[in-house]
Order: structure tokens, then sequence, then C-alpha cells
């Protein structure tokens, strides 16, 4: 294994000590492994929190800032923060007008945030609301899951609500959209190789040359099947059918359409594939609204990609464009 490490148990600790040398404008609690935005709380503001395992960077602390989060949590790699990590970033970004928790559907994110909401409320009476991610549709439960796994489509939300917060809106507005944007997202991916966790020193999984993991879920976990390597025409029709067959997508419907990279995947690759996802799309009579290509939901240094693909409205896609300042995303200012 080559990484650039120096103690395999180290690795979120001194990386939250990078993110808060190269990104001043944030404040980073480094006891608590949670990322703020500098200006947090913002009187009157709607404060949104989300968090998970670390490995998928830049979910979530490459979405903190203006426009967007107002605090992320950093478990251990592939493993849920927990309720105290949740509990302290709720009670610092709460101005009095609520909070809004983004949770991803993984068993130990779910219970973890809801005990903290509680703890929220019985300490402090903070209003805390959650919307719970579930857009794969690969597989309806895993061992990690009940019910399907939060994946893509919890970027698109963590922007569009962030935006609606950063307007003022309220606890009850906020949670509104965001459950709209999660209700009208689907998501499918693909991995070419395992990822290797640093501690574990060898890849997660095997794959042979010629084969790929359909369904893959962000912490290597299996899909669907395993099938053979196949030309990226026809991997993208195995990942954008099942998605426009789920929701079910129609003709007059436009979209968001996202191509994520799951880490090891060069850019070049993820443009191609945009390229065949956009083909098949717009062959279904699907309008592509916007797009968004890149690694922004990623499984350490998994190849591979998933497409997400979001129905939207013009409110949406007005939310969508507004202003966002992090150090993943960043336009309009």
């Amino acid at each position: 294994m080559k990484k650039f490490v120096n103690d395999p148990n180290d690795v979120v600790a001194e990386a939250l000590l990078g993110i808060a040398a190269a990104h001043p404008e944030l404040r980073v609690d480094h006891a608590n492994k949670i990322i703020y935005r500098g200006d947090a709380p913002r009187p009157g503001k709607v404060g949104i929190i989300s968090g998970g395992g670390s490995g998928h960077e830049p979910m979530h602390g490459g979405f903190v800032g203006p426009g967007m989060l107002d605090a992320a949590c950093a478990g251990e790699m592939f493993t849920s923060p927990v309720p105290d990590q949740m509990l302290e970033a709720t009670k610092h970004v709460d101005s009095g007008a609520g909070v809004l928790h983004v949770v991803k559907n993984y068993t130990g994110d779910v219970m973890n945030f809801d005990m903290a909401a509680e703890l929220a409320a019985s300490e402090t009476g903070v209003n805390v609301r959650s919307v719970i991610t579930n857009d794969d549709v690969a597989v309806e439960d895993s061992t990690w899951t009940a019910g399907r796994r939060g994946v893509g489509v919890t970027v698109l939300l963590e922007k569009i609500a962030g935006a609606a917060a950063e307007q003022g809106r309220s606890l009850a507005e906020v949670a509104d959209i965001a459950d709209s944007v999660n209700a009208n997202g689907r998501s499918m991916g693909v991995a070419l190789t395992s990822c290797t966790v640093p501690a574990a020193g060898k890849p997660t999984f095997d794959l042979g040359e010629d084969e790929m993991e359909l369904g893959v879920g962000i912490h290597g976990e299996p899909g669907r099947r395993r099938v053979p390597l196949a030309p990226a025409k026809e991997i993208a029709a195995l990942l954008v059918e099942p998605i426009v067959a789920d929701l079910p997508f129609a003709r007059g419907d436009r979209v968001l359409a996202f191509v994520n990279g799951l880490g090891g995947t060069p850019l070049i690759e993820l443009y191609l594939m945009y390229n065949e996802v956009a083909r098949i799309v717009i062959g279904h009579g699907i309008e592509i609204g916007r797009s968004l290509v890149g690694s922004y939901i990623t499984s350490l240094d998994m190849a591979g990609t998933s497409v997400t693909l979001l129905k939207v409205t013009d409110e949406l896609l007005a939310l969508w464009d507004a202003p966002v300042r992090t150090a993943a995303l960043r336009w309009g200012v």
C-alpha cells in the first residue's frame, strides 16, 4: 500500500489540521472533529449540519461555508460521527431559527443523529428537523442500511437547502425543500476497483481486471451484481436506465445531471462518461437543465463513478444557481 500518511491511526486528525491551514475562513474544532463556517452562527439563519465517516472527501467538510453547510462532523474512516459531535455542532450553529440535520441513510448515521437531535431538544431547546437521504436505486437494503443508501443526492441537497437557509427562509421551509430534493433524485454507482482503508492496508474487496461491481456503495459494499467490464457507453446505460425507470422520470422533465467520481477516476473519464449519460438522458426526452461533473462524494481511492439525476423546478434551479463559497463548490461570489 502506498499512501501519503504518517500513522494510519492519525489520518483524520492530521487531515483536519491541513484543512485548518488551507482554509482560514473556516473554524476547526480539533477536539470534536467538527468543521464550522467561520461566521457561524448567523443571526436569524437556519443552521445546517451534516457529517459522516471520513474517506468521502470533499463530503462533508468541503461543503462548509456560505450558501451550503454551517458545520460538518467528521467520523473516523468509514465510521459515523458520535452523538456528542453532532450535539456540539447543533448547539454551536443554532441562532434561534432552528437547525436542519442532513443525514445519509446509513444505520450508524441515522441512529447517532437521532440521539443528538433528542439531546439538543432536551438540553437546550433547539428546534431540530432532519432529512434522511436515500437515493441509491441499486439495493433496497444492505449490511450498512435499512432501506436505500444515501449517496449523490446528498451533495445536491446540501447546496440547495443551504441556499434556502442563506436567504433567511424558516426551518420548515428549508426542511420541505430538502425533502423535495431527496424525493426527486435517484442515483446509482459502479466500481472498477476497490478502495484501500489506510488502517487495513489492503483492498476492501477483490475485483478482477475484467470485472466491475454494479451498484456499489460508497464504502465499497457490494451492489446489484458483479459484471464483466464494458465500454463506457454500456456502463452509462447500466447506470442511467435503472435511475430513469425508478422515479420514474418522464419525457419533458428537467433534471440536474451529476456525474461523480469515487476518488480514483480522472476527470477526463468523468467527462467522457457525462457525454454518454447526457446522450441517454436526452434520448428519453428529458431536458438537462444543469450539470455537475467531478469527484464530490468519494470512497477514498476507488476507481468508479456514480450518476445522479434530480428532477428540478424553476425554484430548485434558482437555489442551485445561488452563490456558494466552500472549499469544494464555489460560484457566484
